[in-house]
């Protein structure tokens, strides 16, 4: 059975997040999103809130399952029995360091291989960071992100303010 973890932090879950893990799913017998608890980052959303949200957006997955982890991502793999790590490439600035995690990742745990998906061309400059820029000046973030969690961003951003 082939077994892939797909992580991220997903502050919040984008379009192109949702693209690769439908395109992985088709290719795997089980996807696990990993949504990574980083403390030394202020996301907008708690490991909770992410975890739910992606559990939402993917609920018509039936191999997809979400978890949060700590820690080392070779580590989380190991703990769920995966064979590979699956990045989303948008550019080649993405790729230099996305080739530098994969060559460490492989040099602390050799059974762990990394496969690469580019991004839909639709997507390829979208990130949360900029969605999270625009809907904090209340600018339309309905083409970036699944209709419930713009509608949750907006409502966050407005508590917030």
């Amino acid at each position: 059975m082939a077994k892939a973890v797909y992580p991220g932090s997903f502050d919040p879950v984008t379009l192109g997040h949702l693209d690769i893990i439908e395109r992985t799913a088709k290719m795997m017998d089980h996807v696990i999103i990993g949504v990574l608890n980083n403390n030394s980052k202020s996301p907008l959303f708690s490991v909770e809130e992410r975890v739910n949200m992606l559990k939402n957006v993917t609920s018509h997955l039936d191999n997809v399952e979400v978890q949060s982890f700590g820690g080392l991502l070779v580590d989380f793999v190991h703990q769920n029995h995966a064979d590979v790590i699956v990045r989303g490439l948008r550019a080649i600035t993405d790729f230099e360091y996305e080739l530098q995690l994969a060559q460490t990742n492989r040099v602390i745990a050799p059974d762990v291989d990394t496969i690469f998906l580019t991004t839909n061309l639709k997507y390829s400059y979208l990130s949360s960071s900029i969605v999270k820029e625009i809907a904090g000046y209340h600018g339309d973030i309905s083409g970036f992100l699944p209709p419930e969690i713009a509608r949750i961003v907006r409502d966050k951003i407005r508590s917030r303010q």
